[in-house]
């Protein structure tokens, strides 16, 4: 069998792979030595800018199949009858971390799925978490500078997280879930996955109902204990990609079971908190999980930066029956996502293998960096025009929403958007068992004394009044395994 050619980028062949051309045995190196600049020049740009979150991650190939009926609720071609099914790909991740940090670490875990569906990808970039630090877009930036480092010492300080933390209280319920185990999963096939945000379904009647994507994992809930993740980050920082990697390649391949809660409009209208706050929950035993269908990853993709490096998310990729919401982290992320993968990978993204569509794209984009031109050919490069047959499809019109009655541009909130307390409280006291509590509690402990500074007292004794408020015994046993001493003041405050 005759072998390959060596070539360059343009596929010319070459021999001289090893040795650079210079003058004579040990003489300066040529500049027309192409070969020696192009495979330099490519070696050098062979890193695009890492993820400002969500860097640390692990990606795999898998098989969406619709097992249940919710086309009451939706007229999304893909879950239009029992049986359907489409390719789609999962990256998982940590948040904070930079690319080369622990996959362990305590950390919320990014859940990213996309689907290849023929009406267009759909993407549904959500955690391992039900709910979020934070409930408005404007606040992320700062919140994610507390996660990252200090700029002056290039320091992680839980200092600077638990002063942020401590400032805004919506991120309670947050922060006891990732104080708790579940904030070091078990590698990644051992957690649930959350679409996180109230999203709408609209079915074939134009009726609109809010919902909420939950994926629960079918290899059972494993967490490690906070000395065994530590101890994990050392031993192995790529824990968790290994272990996917592992059980994918040996046949084990990893389930996640799809469901939805769903909320009417009027109950929305009626639910004691805002439903569109991405820091609280649906009651299960109000608005019970329904089934859609499984989620299986059986494919490793063949390279790492091509396609995990290089795929991109976006909760605007919706399809035909899908729909957003007034959820103001999600109208946020409907802006950031989009142009943060500009900005890392290029224009032209959706063109490379794990972003594109599989089914017919048509439109009018053209040029950019890396431009593909293979799909569109010479076809023209704007709408309307005499020479192809590309139509609006009025069966895809967008659903009219019908604005609340209070036009007018505020800043206001309603009385229960700042409970933040209620739900926290629920979490600690009816979710947790025994064991859990006492290990969320020693996490805490663990981390907040870390906290130091001249601000130390006030940061940790502001963070013990919202104990405090979530629950008397959350907030006693912290404060006691942190040596403070309970005054009057502190447990007026908290009231």
């Amino acid at each position: 069998m005759d072998s390959k050619k060596l070539t360059s980028s343009s596929g010319a062949p070459y021999y001289e792979h090893q040795d650079s051309q210079t003058v004579g045995s040990r003489g300066p190196v040529l500049l027309q030595d192409f070969i020696l600049q192009e495979n330099l020049a490519h070696f050098v740009r062979e890193r695009i800018p890492e993820r400002i979150v969500h860097a640390k991650g692990t990606g795999a190939y898998g098989k969406f199949t619709v097992t249940h009926d919710i086309s009451k609720y939706t007229k999304a071609k893909l879950f239009s009858q029992v049986g359907n099914s489409c390719k789609m790909f999962a990256r998982f991740s940590t948040v904070g971390g930079e690319k080369g940090s622990a996959d362990t670490a305590r950390d919320p875990r990014g859940f990213a799925l996309k689907f290849y569906t023929e009406d267009g990808n759909w993407d549904l970039v959500g955690n391992n978490t039900p709910v979020f630090f934070i409930k408005d877009a404007k606040k992320f930036p700062d919140f994610i500078h507390t996660q990252k480092r200090v700029p002056r010492t290039n320091l992680k300080s839980p200092t600077m997280m638990w002063d942020f933390w401590s400032l805004n209280p919506e991120s309670l319920h947050q922060v006891l879930i990732l104080m708790s185990d579940r904030g070091t999963p078990y590698g990644y096939r051992h957690m649930h996955g959350f679409g996180s945000h109230t999203f709408s379904m609209i079915n074939a009647n134009n009726e609109r109902t809010w919902v909420k994507f939950h994926f629960k994992t079918k290899q059972g809930i494993k967490n490690f204990s906070n000395d065994d993740a530590t101890k994990m980050a050392g031993e192995n920082p790529d824990f968790a990609q290994e272990d996917l990697c592992n059980a994918i390649d040996n046949g084990d391949f990893p389930k996640w079971t799809m469901y939805i809660q769903v909320m009417t409009e009027e109950q929305a209208k009626e639910f004691r908190w805002n439903p569109f706050d991405i820091t609280k929950v649906w009651s299960q035993s109000e608005h019970p999980l329904i089934e859609v269908g499984e989620m299986e990853l059986n494919e490793v993709p063949i390279n790492y930066f091509a396609h995990v490096e290089q795929s991109i998310f976006s909760p605007s990729n919706l399809i035909n029956g899908i729909s957003f919401s007034p959820d103001k982290m999600l109208q946020g992320r409907l802006f950031s996502y989009p142009d943060a993968h500009r900005y890392r990978v290029g224009v032209n993204a959706h063109q490379l293998e794990v972003n594109r569509c599989p089914f017919a794209v048509n439109n009018y984009q053209r040029d950019g960096f890396m431009a593909d031109s293979s799909e569109y050919k010479d076809k023209p490069n704007y709408h309307p025009n005499s020479f192809d047959d590309i139509q609006p499809d009025s069966s895809y019109k967008n659903f009219e929403y019908e604005l609340d009655s209070n036009h007018v541009a505020n800043y206001n909130r309603n009385e229960n958007d700042d409970d933040h307390y209620t739900q926290p409280g629920l979490l600690y006291t009816k979710a947790m068992n025994q064991e859990a509590r006492e290990n969320l509690v020693k996490n805490i402990i663990d981390h907040m004394s870390g906290i130091d500074g001249p601000k130390r007292d006030e940061i940790i004794n502001r963070q013990l009044c919202h104990f405090f408020r979530a629950n008397i015994e959350l907030g006693m046993k912290v404060a006691s395994g942190l040596n403070i001493n309970i005054d009057s003041n502190m447990m007026n405050h908290s009231k």
